[in-house]
């Protein structure tokens, strides 16, 4: 079940995706952006340190809606714990990842999960579910990735819903890979598609 917003939220990149929704920085749907702000460079948005983290900090690049994209996510590891239902929990919204939320930035208008999107960076978070996940897209990036509360919710532009699968093999570090036209989520034993599109 796909639900879309009936407004586009543009986010304007300044240096390093710096600026974001809780400053102002939003252009209207349709606006065109400055040359020097769609070229900004696309980088991760870090809260606190790096050094020591228990779930590193990891990029995929890739390119989406004829442009660059981003994602960046903290990628937690099994460590021989039960991951989905229970380290995760079906039917409870989950940051997709640990640490910052996991966060899309797009130099180009693109659509995710038949969302359509304008430039900016955007928060990815999900509710799994043991046979459908609902995905869902968010303007607040520039946070800690828990709670998802009301008031994160009351920022969200679109969701949609995809439906999991196997993994070959037991996958320990929870990873995202750019294949086949779609963002892949594998961790354990699962896997979840993103779609992507112009």
């Amino acid at each position: 079940m796909k639900r879309n917003s009936a407004w586009y939220l543009a986010v304007v990149f300044v240096a390093g995706c710096g600026g974001g929704a809780g400053e102002g920085e939003m252009a209207e749907a349709g606006e065109e952006m400055a040359p020097e702000a769609a070229s900004a460079e696309l980088s991760c948005v870090v809260m606190g340190d790096l050094d020591g983290r228990a779930s590193p900090l990891q990029e995929l690049r890739f390119t989406a809606g004829g442009g660059e994209a981003l994602l960046c996510y903290g990628a937690p590891s099994a460590r021989e714990r039960v991951v989905m239902g229970e380290l995760v929990p079906f039917g409870e919204p989950w940051r997709v990842g640990a640490n910052e939320p996991t966060t899309l930035h797009l130099s180009a208008g693109a659509t995710v999960g038949g969302v359509a999107l304008m430039p900016g960076s955007y928060s990815l978070y999900a509710t799994p579910g043991d046979g459908e996940w609902e995905f869902h897209l968010n303007s607040n990036f520039e946070r800690w990735g828990i709670p998802i509360d009301e008031a994160v919710r009351a920022t969200e532009i679109g969701s949609f819903s995809a439906t999991p699968g196997a993994t070959g093999e037991m996958v320990e570090m929870m990873t995202f890979e750019h294949v086949d036209g779609a963002l892949r989520l594998s961790w354990e034993n699962t896997q979840v598609d993103i779609p992507l599109g112009m």
